[in-house]
């Protein structure tokens, strides 16, 4: 039999001893990261006491894999359309925080005195709060579901995607030898670029494929189908410059806007959680006890940099945003650590070669440090309100408990002026997108293949028409979109005034369309500049004057937003979509929370009235979520089934009454069910027995013994049923249903 090989060998040590000790972890409630990374200091090449991975190159190529499919489940969580109606609020915390604790990283490696990549890629990673960590401290904590716990979820969804971007700027520094502006600003641009490019075409495409082969596909090839994508788009993303995690996270961000995201967000969960667990071990490998003695006060220093930078930083930033004193300090006080963000950017820094060796395991070493820390400094968050209430005057509290951004009114004329230009705006560098990059694909693909059929004249002229026709819905829309809206018009009327800026903005988006054609032209013939600008004239011209290549334009816009808008009115059918009453709820204290009911509730098949939980936790059910069924407003005769969801309006405190009662109130596990086996025995009615002359009834096999007869023998090919009002005799030979222990008491009598 020939041996196994390497690779298989060191996964089998990999997994046996991360299930090992995740399970001692998930013993001492800590979070399974830190499983990870100390199972992979345990059989990593710096503990001289165990089995150590053979293959360590193998193992970083796992390792990568589990980054991108990371970073794809986190894209199955975003949705653009949930950032867009978060609100400027937290963007602004976000970019406070950020801002802050990347200075703060650069200044402390600079007092380090270590290198200007160091510090860069060290203040990268001092940025990033933990998604995973801050998540399961709320679980273990029960805040949850609070109002605060809402706002710092919000802020770690958009602090992943700023680090998907940072980690994209900073391969484009580390190839670049320095970070210099303009590098800066190509990287952004170009992932702007192509981030609107994929995400457009993205939209179109893939929900199309996906509803035409809805009925032929399993959740099998569901997940092979995804899998497939993610690491198809991987490989374009790295073929145009960026990483192939960067690419896993577009195509996660495209398939959250289909109906089947649900789906493949379960399909793909133990995917992600394998391949996740080799990455986490992977980073624990590195740790080297001697590095960690010997940069012991970076250590520290950095753990302090975190917690203090955090508390006061990412409390000014929710501050910034508009909450209140108490819910800021609550808010940066759960943010005071670092986690699975900063090992991946510090992996990148580690995979280019331009970090020292040293940071990595000091990273880790700060991140279980901090992670230990995490649940200790959420409880610290009203202790130092409190003390902060007494100490400061009482002004400055109420200053600082009253300071809300300033979000100018919507309405009037500046109001309707911000509200067009920025829907020009958007419009015209998406469509604009789009026929740069169908230009590019006919110049690099198309152009070729007709020279090499037609002569160079021909094989120009038709390449040129065809470009022209398949970016004329997108130059139409450039000019024409929003020329007849509401606040177009609204201005148009409004005031003389506003006309010539109005017509200004049509001028402006014509010559952009004209720009467009003149180029294509430019490129394909040898016609003077004068001709071609008229030829670009004409041709948007006739664009707009165009019926069907406006029909055209229209169907296309109104396909791509029903695709964007496929998840939602999914979510609607089947009533998984929130009130729409929640944003409105009057008192900021109130707020509407979901609950699902444990499938070993006690609660379950009891009626609302008979649980009266208005009367004990002052909560009320707005709706009962079973299944595609959705019950609004139910009645006191309402009754609760596992499973259910329960949409609650409360308090945070009330909520959390409410939430933990529903989690304590179950039956408990039972440990024992090897004892629980059902077993057949043929019992004899002796002359003794106490069953002579009692009906079946009478005996109490059932509510005494536990037990049921299932027959009476009597010589024939088949059991006898036995009526309740069977009285036994002398020699009646029973079959009985019952446990082990039961059997036994029930024969011994």
């Amino acid at each position: 039999m020939s041996e196994l090989p390497v690779l298989v060998m060191d996964l089998a040590l990999i997994l046996i001893v991360a299930g090992i000790v995740s399970i001692i972890f998930k013993r001492l409630r800590q979070p399974l990261v830190l499983g990870y990374l100390v199972a992979g200091f345990l059989v990593g090449p710096h503990m001289p006491y165990t089995m150590t991975v053979g293959d360590e190159q193998s193992i970083e190529t796992w390792a990568n894999i589990g980054v991108m499919f990371t970073l794809f489940s986190l894209g199955l969580d975003f949705s653009f359309k949930k950032i867009l109606r978060m609100g400027a609020a937290p963007i602004i915390a976000t970019t406070t925080i950020v801002f802050s604790m990347m200075t703060l990283g650069v200044i402390a490696g600079h007092c380090f005195g270590w290198s200007q990549m160091n510090r860069i890629f060290l203040g990268g990673m001092l940025a990033m709060s933990s998604t995973t960590i801050i998540y399961k401290a709320f679980d273990d904590l029960g805040l949850r579901q609070q109002n605060f716990s809402g706002l710092v979820m919000s802020v770690l969804i958009l602090e992943d995607i700023l680090a998907i971007v940072m980690m994209v700027m900073l391969s484009a520094m580390a190839k670049g030898g320095t970070p210099g502006g303009g590098e800066m600003l190509d990287s952004v641009l170009r992932i702007g670029f192509f981030l609107v490019l994929w995400f457009v075409v993205g939209i179109f495409i893939i929900p199309l494929f996906l509803r035409s082969v809805r009925k032929l596909v399993n959740a099998e090839m569901l997940l092979i189908v995804s899998l497939g994508m993610c690491c198809l788009m991987a490989v374009i993303s790295t073929e145009v410059g960026f990483s192939g995690a960067f690419g896993a996270f577009v195509m996660g961000s495209i398939l959250a806007e289909t109906i089947e995201a649900e789906k493949i967000i379960k399909l793909v969960e133990p995917v992600k959680n394998l391949f996740g667990a080799i990455f986490f071990v992977s980073v624990g490998m590195l740790v080297e006890p001697g590095i960690i003695v010997q940069y012991a006060v970076p250590i520290i220093s950095l753990v302090l940099v975190i917690l203090f930078g955090q508390a006061i930083f990412g409390s000014l930033g929710f501050l910034f945003s508009g909450q209140s004193l108490k819910s800021a300090m609550r808010c940066g006080f759960s943010m005071a650590q670092i986690g699975e963000f900063s090992f991946i950017i510090a992996t990148l820094g580690h995979s280019l070669h331009v970090v020292s060796d040293f940071l990595y395991p000091v990273i880790v070493a700060v991140s279980v440090i901090t992670t230990f820390l995490t649940p200790y400094m959420m409880k610290a968050a009203i202790p130092c309100y409190d003390f902060l209430e007494r100490h400061l005057p009482k002004a400055w509290v109420r200053r600082l408990n009253h300071l809300t951004m300033s979000q100018p009114s919507a309405h009037g004329e500046k109001g309707r002026w911000r509200n067009l230009l920025i829907s020009l705006s958007v419009i015209t560098i998406i469509y604009s997108i789009l026929s740069a990059a169908t230009i590019a694909l006919m110049f690099t693909f198309f152009l070729p293949f007709i020279q090499r059929i037609l002569s160079l004249w021909w094989a120009n002229a038709v390449c040129g028409l065809l470009t022209i026709t398949l970016i004329s819905p997108f130059l139409r829309a450039i000019v024409m979109k929003k020329n007849h809206s509401e606040d177009f018009r609204a201005l148009w009327i409004s005031s003389r005034l506003n006309r010539f800026p109005l017509a200004f903005t049509i001028l402006v988006r014509v010559i952009i369309a004209v720009a467009f054609v003149f180029y294509v032209c430019y490129h394909l013939s040898h016609f003077s500049a004068a001709v071609l600008v008229s030829i670009g004239v004409a041709v948007v011209v006739m664009m707009i004057l165009s019926r069907g290549l406006k029909a055209r334009s229209i169907r296309l816009e109104r396909m791509f937003i029903q695709n964007l808008r496929s998840r939602d009115i999914e979510a609607q059918v089947t009533g998984r979509k929130r009130p729409l009453f929640e944003g409105r709820l009057l008192d900021r204290d109130i707020h509407i929370a979901d609950f699902d009911v444990p499938a070993d509730s006690k609660w379950s098949g009891k009626s609302l009235a008979q649980l009266a939980l208005g009367h004990k936790y002052g909560v009320h059910v707005s709706s009962i979520l079973r299944a595609t069924h959705r019950l609004n407003i139910p009645e006191g005769d309402s009754v609760i089934y596992p499973g259910d969801k329960l949409q609650v309006i409360g308090s945070d405190e009330q909520l959390a009454a409410f939430g933990r009662a529903l989690s304590d109130e179950v039956f408990e596990e039972d440990y024992e069910l090897e004892k629980r086996e059902m077993k057949l025995r043929r019992m004899i009615i002796g002359g003794e027995s106490q069953f002579v002359g009692k009906t079946l009834e009478e005996s109490g096999i059932r509510h005494i013994f536990n037990c049921m007869v299932v027959g009476l023998e009597e010589g024939k090919e088949n059991l006898s049923r036995v009526s309740p009002s069977y009285q036994f005799a002398k020699g009646d030979i029973l079959w009985v249903v019952g446990e082990e222990d039961d059997l036994e008491r029930l024969m011994s009598n």
